[in-house]
C-alpha cells in the first residue's frame, strides 16, 4: 500500500492523525449502517416470499372461480358480463421509512364490487370472480411496492459495502502507513538533532 504524498512535517502528522480518526469512525458507522440495511433487506425478502405464496394461492382461487363461472353460465354470458362491468381504481402513494431511508409505496383503493346477479338470471359466480380478482390485484400491488423497496435496499447495501471496503482496504491502511512514515522521519530527525547538539556541546567544552 503506497502512502499519501505528504511531506513529513508535524502539521501533516496532525492532519493525518485526524484523517485516520475520522476514517475509523466513518468505517464503524458505515459498518453499523450496512448491518441494519442487511437486516431490513432480509426482513423484506422474507415478506416477499410469504407474499409470493399468498399470490400463488390467490391465483389458484381466482382462476378456479373463473373456470367455474365459464362452466356455469357459458362463454357468451361471461363475455357479455365482462363488457358490462367497469370499475374505477384509484391509487395513493404512501411513505415509509426503513433503516433511515424513505420509500414510496402504492396502495390501490378497491371499489365496491357491483352485484351482477338477479332473481331471474343468477350470476353469483361473477361476483365471486370479481372479489377473487380484486384480492389478487391488491396482493400484486403490494408485491410491486415491496419489490421496489427490496431493490433499493439491495442497491444501498452494495453502495455501503463498497464504501466500507474502500475504507478498510485502502483509506485506513494508506493513512496508517503515512502516519507511521511521518512519525518515523520525525523521530529520526529528532535523534539527529540530539546527536548534533551533543557534538556541539562536547566541542564547546560542555556549553552551547
Amino acid at each position: 500500500m503506497s502512502r499519501l504524498p505528504l511531506a513529513p512535517t508535524k502539521s501533516n502528522l496532525l492532519a493525518v492523525k485526524e484523517q485516520l480518526s475520522i476514517a475509523k469512525d466513518g468505517y464503524d458507522l458505515l459498518e453499523q449502517k450496512r448491518e441494519i440495511l442487511v437486516m431490513e433487506l432480509m426482513h423484506m425478502v422474507e415478506k416477499v416470499k410469504l407474499l409470493e405464496s399468498d399470490i400463488d394461492k390467490q391465483i389458484e382461487k381466482a382462476y378456479s372461480s373463473l373456470k367455474h363461472m365459464y362452466m356455469a353460465v357459458g362463454t357468451e354470458q361471461v363475455d357479455r358480463l365482462s363488457r358490462s362491468l367497469s370499475y374505477d381504481f384509484k391509487s395513493k402513494e404512501n411513505r415509509v421509512v426503513l433503516a433511515g431511508m424513505g420509500f414510496s409505496t402504492i396502495e390501490v383503493e378497491m371499489p365496491e364490487p357491483e352485484p351482477a346477479w338477479s332473481y331471474v338470471n343468477s350470476f353469483a359466480d361473477c361476483d365471486k370472480v370479481t372479489v377473487e380478482f380484486f384480492e389478487l390485484l391488491r396482493l400484486l400491488t403490494q408485491m410491486a411496492s415491496i419489490r421496489t423497496i427490496v431493490w433499493r435496499l439491495a442497491r444501498e447495501v452494495q453502495k455501503t459495502q463498497r464504501r466500507v471496503n474502500a475504507l478498510d482496504k485502502q483509506v485506513i491502511p494508506q493513512t496508517q502507513e503515512t502516519k507511521v512514515y511521518i512519525e518515523g522521519v520525525l523521530e529520526e530527525r529528532e535523534r539527529e538533532n540530539v546527536f548534533v547538539l551533543k557534538n556541539l556541546k562536547s566541542r564547546n567544552g560542555g556549553a552551547l
